[in-house]
């Protein structure tokens, strides 16, 4: 069975020692649930967040990374630093990057590359927008996304894979796809990787909803057969809610 994973994207907030705060306040009130528990924190906040977590089932993870390991690249921050700084998860692919910072499916397959290489594991972001969900081009559009991104990929390092659907529409929005409409796209990139890397692997990627994603509404998404956790921004920002996410629905 694939393990829920419940991943907290801090996005650009909270200072280091706001994030030390929250880890310390987080392993005193640690609850007792079977989720794989991740916070990504902005670059900054990484290293002294893992000296906190020391000890702990608690893991912290880096929002973004380049697909080079060094070079002219002010700003950026490699695969290999996340590495050597034992930095298990790597979120690619947000929509806000792709629309900020016009990152592209090229982009996200180099990056989802060089994290693999450097013995990470990428948690690729895809969705589409209202515009293109209206126009009835929503599975259309996350299959593309998904296909670019996986591309050139061993099916052994494709399952090694964790996937994010974030409809675009639901982020930040306190719009929420219904757990069925949640389930029915996810359910569709299943069939998607099975095309792409095969049953084996599309079995073991796991696949995360992300979109307003609430205390409240966690566990109806994690009824559902192919939803393998979630991947979560506001309300991971607060312990109480956090550890609501953790206890609402863990399979």
């Amino acid at each position: 069975m694939r393990q829920t994973l419940i991943a907290g994207n801090w996005k650009m907030n909270k200072t280091p020692d706001e994030g030390v705060d929250f880890i310390n306040e987080l392993k005193a009130n640690f609850p007792e649930t079977d989720a794989e528990v991740l916070i990504t924190p902005t670059a900054v906040g990484i290293q002294p967040m893992q000296v906190a977590a020391k000890g702990s089932d608690i893991q912290i993870g880096a929002q973004n990374s380049h697909f080079e390991n060094s070079g002219a690249f002010t700003g950026e921050i490699s695969p290999e630093t996340l590495s050597a700084m034992g930095v298990p998860y790597v979120i690619i692919g947000h929509s806000e990057r792709r629309e900020i910072f016009h990152e592209t499916d090229e982009d996200v397959n180099k990056k989802a590359k060089a994290i693999l290489d450097h013995g990470m594991t990428p948690i690729i972001c895809v969705g589409e927008s209202l515009e293109t969900r209206e126009e009835g081009k929503d599975q259309e559009w996350v299959a593309g996304q998904v296909k670019a991104a996986l591309k050139d990929l061993s099916s052994e390092d494709a399952a090694k894979v964790v996937i994010a659907y974030e409809p675009i529409w639901a982020i930040g929005t306190g719009k929420t796809a219904s757990a069925d409409d949640a389930e029915k796209m996810i359910a569709h990139i299943r069939d998607i990787l099975f095309e792409a890397v095969g049953e084996e692997a599309s079995q073991a990627i796991r696949i995360l909803y992300g979109g307003s994603v609430k205390p409240a509404n966690v566990a109806e998404l994690l009824e559902k057969e192919n939803i393998d956790g979630a991947l979560v921004g506001g309300a991971s920002l607060e312990v109480d809610s956090y550890i609501g996410l953790l206890t609402g629905g863990a399979k």
